[in-house]
């Protein structure tokens, strides 16, 4: 029993895909056949800033076996909702495509698209934050002429920070860059499309992460209404925040060519292809100025954020997210935060797991830590003493006037790693082999915040042998979704997960429930299901008290799959028995509910308010070996704790943990996207680097319960907490093992390398 003495939740239910999965019978996109399918494919630039001059497709029809040859000149419209190209004569970067063939075998269509002959004028170009800033620079984007993206601007101003500066006994001013990162998905991007007829035109099965926004994609690219798009999401080989941009564009062209052929047309990406057009975790540069007294209260901090976008931007949004979160979970007076994305020639930058928060982290707990060295002070005394507590206001001004057990968490870590008995060991060693331990400490809004709505809808239906089905505007998209909606409900309803079925998003069966997104789906997104449940549960109950115990709802309740007369222990009635008498006398078996949360009262123009409803809180400690002769890092163990307001599922739980620091280590020390001239040369995993099963450390994870009006059942994110923090943690544990601080990810043997031949700060030695 959970301590909160639920009987579904805090249990580790089997995940429901788990044995389509794990014996094959799970059907992936690129495993759909249908009758007379064609194979698609798309022709990308050889540039990664160029102008079309001429393309010629003769050669290309001519092939025995292709079906369609469409150029961007066949489109009524050539650019998206999201101000993507489908397709271009106009190239911004290596991923823009100019053409898509159609053919009846993938030997066909290699030809073809091989065939296509392309002049191109070849233009200046952009690359890094620093060249598109400066004046008269190559304009990326005609309608951004500064090569700044308005609506990715975003600030947050707390007290008067100049004054606070003028006071202060230490200023500190650092800067820190991190890097591109691919998602690295197994499954890359893959779509089918069908074509119609009457009120379904155009049918899409794909493994997109955001079924409906897909279906935006392809009515927008066919110039038909959205009610005519019917996308059918299909089981996912993983995504962490891609599949969207990309997935859109794929599914789209796959559209255009079956449009054109009035048959089924199959497109699949390649790795290269994937990696090639796919979002990139976006690189930063992070510049911040930090007031101290000496008795190290932090007084004042300003920042600004740069990043490097691409060519293109469709989460805009993802920048207040690091406005709110810039200067770390820590109690500051006077803050002064700036926000804005910067377009390149580069790979577009986008969604992927954190949301920012994996860079901020990164930076602002090494500026943490660089600020108490300058004033003498233990760096594990500064952030416990400037931590956020209940009371307090975060950066934005917000009140915490919820559970805060912050100090909780962090105090736990502490103390199950012995975090300062190894780090003064550690800091003292000598020799080539050099171990050290680092902490890192965060929060996160949970949810989208004041970032858009963070509504959802949801249907719950019983049927007459006691069965239950569940539909949600929100996806399973390898993340066990499908599994915690289950609970919830069996929670709420009081039967057994195994009568419960959790079907699949199809936009033509429920409404839309935004992004799958922002680890949002169990704490916020799951309320509208929850509401569901708890009115047919009523209305199950009525039929109890009007037809069988003939008493009041109120004397009614469902336990273990009966319905039970309160203190009346003989007095129960199986639940199938109800649901059948329910649906023969014509009462309501079916309730669909739309959940919006209130208003939270932020305010963009001033930067300040109530960003998010509740926050989670982490703290990682990460323990490492760095060979000084190779520049090598070895992560030996991470420790990682989490406020999950309520615990699900534990072993879902502690899964997310596992790959949340698979993630956070490649971040930190190997995962690096080789761009030159905005040409990617790591495009596949021969060059890519991924952590493996041998580089993963050992692993401990372990979850606190809080209370949290504002989620589900109490719950809070933890998705993305669960990566959000490791790298930091990972960087700061090098700088304990050799003296030096890395302020650039990643920390690879280069790196490293290079560091041992510079003072502490970076400086020459």
């Amino acid at each position: 029993m959970s301590e909160k003495g639920y009987k579904y939740l805090n249990h580790s239910l089997k995940r429901v895909d788990a044995l389509d999965k794990v014996t094959g019978r799970a059907h992936y996109t690129d495993d759909l056949s249908f009758e007379g399918m064609l194979y698609g494919g798309t022709l990308y630039s050889p540039y990664a800033s160029a102008r079309v001059c001429k393309i010629d497709t003769k050669k290309a029809k001519e092939i025995e076996g292709v079906r369609a040859v469409v150029t961007y000149a066949d489109l009524p419209c050539m650019v998206s909702w999201g101000s993507y190209r489908y397709l271009t004569d106009v190239i911004r970067f290596q991923g823009d495509a100019v053409a898509v063939v159609a053919a009846e075998t993938r030997e066909a269509l290699d030809e073809a698209l091989a065939a296509i002959e392309v002049e191109y004028e070849e233009l200046p170009a952009v690359f890094t934050i620093e060249e598109a800033l400066v004046e008269g620079a190559h304009v990326v984007r005609e309608d951004w002429p500064e090569n700044i993206h308005k609506p990715s601007c975003f600030k947050v101003r707390k007290g008067d920070v100049e004054d606070a500066f003028s006071k202060c006994d230490k200023i500190i001013e650092r800067e820190y860059r991190t890097n591109y990162v691919e998602h690295a998905y197994m499954e890359p991007e893959s779509a089918i499309a069908v074509p119609g007829t009457g009120a379904t035109e155009m049918q899409v099965h794909a493994c997109c992460v955001n079924p409906f926004f897909t279906r935006h994609w392809v009515a927008d690219a066919l110039g038909i209404p959205r009610s005519r798009v019917q996308v059918v999401q299909r089981i996912l080989g993983g995504s962490f925040g891609g599949k969207e941009e990309l997935m859109g564009l794929v599914a789209c062209r796959a559209a255009l060519l079956a449009k054109k052929t009035g048959v089924p047309v199959k497109m699949t990406m390649s790795r290269e292809e994937s990696i090639t057009g796919s979002t990139k975790r976006h690189p930063m540069r992070l510049r911040y100025k930090v007031g101290v007294n000496r008795d190290g209260r932090l007084q004042a901090v300003k920042c600004e954020i740069a990043e490097n976008l691409g060519a293109y931007s469709m989460h805009q949004f993802m920048n207040f997210r690091a406005s709110v979160h810039a200067v770390g979970a820590y109690s500051i007076p006077s803050v002064y935060v700036d926000v804005f994305g910067v377009f390149t020639n580069n790979v577009t930058s986008g969604a992927m797991r954190g949301y920012s928060s994996p860079q901020i982290i990164f930076a602002q707990e090494q500026l943490y830590e660089e600020v108490a060295e300058e004033i003498g002070m233990d760096s594990i005394e500064f952030k416990k003493l400037n931590l956020l507590r209940h009371g307090d206001t975060t950066p934005t001004g917000q009140l915490l006037d919820g559970e805060v057990i912050f100090e909780k968490v962090v105090d736990s870590v502490l103390e199950k790693s012995k975090f300062k008995e190894k780090r003064d060991a550690y800091g003292k060693e000598e020799g080539p082999i050099r171990k050290g331990i680092g902490l890192a400490i965060c929060y996160r809004g949970c949810g989208l915040g004041a970032e858009m709505p963070d509504a959802s809808g949801s249907i719950v239906t019983v049927h007459d042998d006691g069965t239950v089905m569940i539909n949600v505007g929100l996806s399973e998209n390898g993340q066990g979704l499908k599994t915690t909606f289950t609970q919830i409900v069996a929670e709420t309803l009081g039967i057994s997960p195994e009568n419960i079925n959790c079907i699949g998003v199809d936009t033509n069966t429920i409404s839309d429930g935004g992004i799958t997104a922002a680890s949002r789906s169990t704490s916020v997104g799951s309320i509208s299901l929850k509401k569901a449940a708890e009115e047919l549960k009523a209305h199950l109950i009525q039929t109890v008290a009007d037809m069988m115990f003939h008493c009041p709802p109120e004397a009614i309740d469902i336990e273990d799959g009966f319905f039970v007369l309160k203190g009346v222990p003989d007095a129960m009635i199986p639940f199938a028995d109800v649901c059948a008498a329910h649906y023969w006398t014509g009462h309501q078996s079916t309730v669909y509910c739309w959940n919006r949360p209130d208003e939270l009262g932020y305010s963009f123009e001033e930067g300040c308010g109530n960003a998010f409803p509740n926050y989670s809180y982490t703290a990682v400690a990460a323990e490492v070996e760095v060979d000084t002769l190779t520049g090598f890092v070895g992560v030996k163990k991470v420790y990682s704790a989490h406020d999950v307001g309520t615990l699900v599922n534990p072993d879902m739980a502690a899964g997310q943990v596992y790959g949340g620091v698979a993630m956070g280590m490649g971040f930190a020390l190997m995962e690096e996207l080789v761009i030159r001239k905005g040409m990617i040369r790591s495009d596949n995993f021969d060059l890519y680097i991924l952590p493996t099963s041998m580089d993963v450390p050992e692993v401990e994870p372990w979850f606190f319960e809080s209370e949290n009006p504002k989620g589900t059942y109490d719950t809070k994110s933890l998705g993305e907490p669960a990566t959000e923090a490791v790298a930091a943690a990972i960087i700061s544990a090098i700088h304990n093992a050799t003296g030096f601080r890395v302020r650039e990810l990643p920390a690879n043997l280069e790196m490293i390398l290079l560091h041992k031949h510079l003072g502490p700060g970076g400086e020459r030695a």
